[in-house]
């Protein structure tokens, strides 16, 4: 599953560490494999722990600390919701239960085509602009009213899938 390629791209981000530091790079190292094959199987995180002189709980550690990894597929569009307290007094829960009605699925779960996985995420740092979401840990969206979901949903839709 992971190439000699990625380990490459792996050693190019060990190489910016000194030599006794390099589990600095698990994360570089973690997002190049998501980057590669979608998400983060407990396999990729062995292989990860082997090349970094790692005990492999130490990066499964991280895997799961974070949510920007995915630990199992995911559609082409990762829509994360942030649902914690600030966006919840401005409509966080109402955006989400929207997206699972206009998607047709619950969140944690992904459309039937692939092209969606609805998540809530605990914060994503702009409670000023709530309700917002993040589409594939890079693309932040604010003040998400219902109109303004519908329109994303569709525009990432007509995209065929094209981020």
């Amino acid at each position: 599953m992971i190439s000699a390629e990625m380990k490459s791209r792996f050693d190019r981000e060990v190489a910016k560490y000194p030599s006794e530091q390099k589990q600095s790079a698990v994360m570089a190292c973690l997002a190049i494999v998501q980057q590669e094959l979608g998400f983060v199987s407990t396999d990729s995180e062995k292989v990860i722990a082997e090349h970094l002189s790692m005990a492999p709980m130490a990066v499964h550690e991280v895997t799961t600390f974070y949510n920007m990894y995915n630990k199992r597929p995911v559609g082409k569009f990762k829509l994360n919701v942030c649902t914690n307290l600030p966006c919840q007094l401005r409509d966080g829960q109402r955006a989400l239960h929207h997206l699972e009605s206009k998607l047709g699925i619950h969140m944690g779960e992904t459309t039937a085509d692939g092209l969606f996985t609805l998540q809530q995420s605990e914060c994503l740092g702009a409670c000023a602009d709530s309700p917002v979401m993040l589409v594939n840990d890079r693309a932040m969206c604010s003040f998400m009213t219902n109109d303004r979901l519908d329109q994303l949903v569709d525009e990432l839709r007509a995209s065929g899938g094209q981020a």
